[in-house]
């Protein structure tokens, strides 16, 4: 744990990741301005940002960032639903599968297959369509629709880990002595799978967040929800980017609170890669001594069968000898 927390990945994801977290409890209320409400009557162009805006305003005069705000709590809400739901669906599915084998892993490996070719954004447009948009829609159940079309991928890696594990020597003693298959699955084989577990729920937050935004964007969910994706929406509407004067204040700022919060999710994920796969190691935290031991002089592949020696300089031999 504490080789994992040198990790430099993993201190700069954790660091946004929990900046987000405090900026989704807090940001609603921190919001100096109602994002409804038009701050001035009297102006129709957007200002720039300054002392009473600090991002600025929209062409009706909304305060952007009290927008970016609101906004992110919708944003991060609807992702991490998304990644928990779809994470639950992934160990079911997949961890299933792999202990019972037969047609229990055809069936579900089959529904993964489906899940996986098909086009998800279309088929989530196709859903939220049948739904309608509501005028206040709720987050979680955005969230757990999202994660309909996100959990497959998930299946497919922790299938193939159990299905190295359930011939085990442990996984066959607990049978032997009479546990029940769910509880061999819960308490033997899961928490040896838990790294798989978190590099999948973290994959699937960050496609949360993606597909949020695309959606929010593409105006599938309601204009009047504020997120990220929403105010993206409402800055091209208004061509904000196409301006003579270049309204960047109005879709910059989101746009690098989606980038920012998945860099963090990711960097997260490949610092837990590194940490779990042996391959990867010694480009993270464990490839420290490594680089040291190059520093030092010694050879990166040492010949087989050869020890490598470091030869002291000549100036200490010299030393040594007077």
């Amino acid at each position: 744990m504490t080789r994992l927390l040198r990790s430099p990945k993993i201190l700069i994801g954790l660091g946004l990741s929990v900046a987000f977290g405090i900026l989704a409890i807090a940001g609603p209320l921190l919001a100096p301005y109602n994002p409804n409400t038009s701050v001035s009557t009297t102006l129709s162009t957007p200002m720039p940002p300054s002392a009473a805006h600090w991002l600025g305003t929209t062409q009706v005069q909304q305060d952007v960032f009290s927008q970016l705000l609101v906004g992110g709590r919708s944003t991060i809400l609807v992702s991490l639903v998304a990644g928990v739901v779809a994470t639950a669906l992934a160990v079911l599915f997949g961890v299933t599968a792999g202990y019972f084998g037969g047609w229990a892993d055809e069936l579900l490996s089959m529904l993964a297959n489906i899940f996986l070719v098909l086009p998800a954004l279309p088929l989530l447009i196709v859903i939220f369509g049948f739904l309608g948009r509501g005028a206040n829609p709720n987050d979680v159940v955005i969230g757990a629709i999202i994660s309909v079309s996100g959990w497959a991928y998930g299946a497919r890696q922790l299938r193939a880990q159990t299905l190295s594990m359930r011939s085990r020597d442990f996984v066959d003693s607990a049978r032997i002595t009479g546990e029940k298959s769910w509880r061999i699955m819960s308490f033997e084989i899961l928490p040896n799978l838990v790294p798989v577990v978190a590099t999948s729920f973290l994959f699937t937050v960050i496609y949360g967040v993606g597909t949020y935004t695309a959606l929010s964007f593409l105006g599938v969910i309601s204009t009047s929800h504020w997120s990220w994706g929403t105010m993206l929406y409402w800055a091209q509407s208004a061509q904000a980017a196409q301006q003579v004067h270049l309204e960047w204040w109005w879709f910059i700022p989101p746009g690098v609170a989606v980038g920012l919060f998945g860099t963090g999710l990711a960097l997260l994920n490949f610092g837990i890669d590194e940490f779990v796969n042996p391959r990867l190691r010694g480009a993270g935290a464990g490839g420290i001594s490594g680089r040291r031991a190059r520093r030092a002089g010694l050879p990166r592949r040492p010949e087989l069968g050869l020890t490598p020696v470091l030869r002291a300089s000549s100036t200490s031999t010299t030393g040594r000898a007077s």
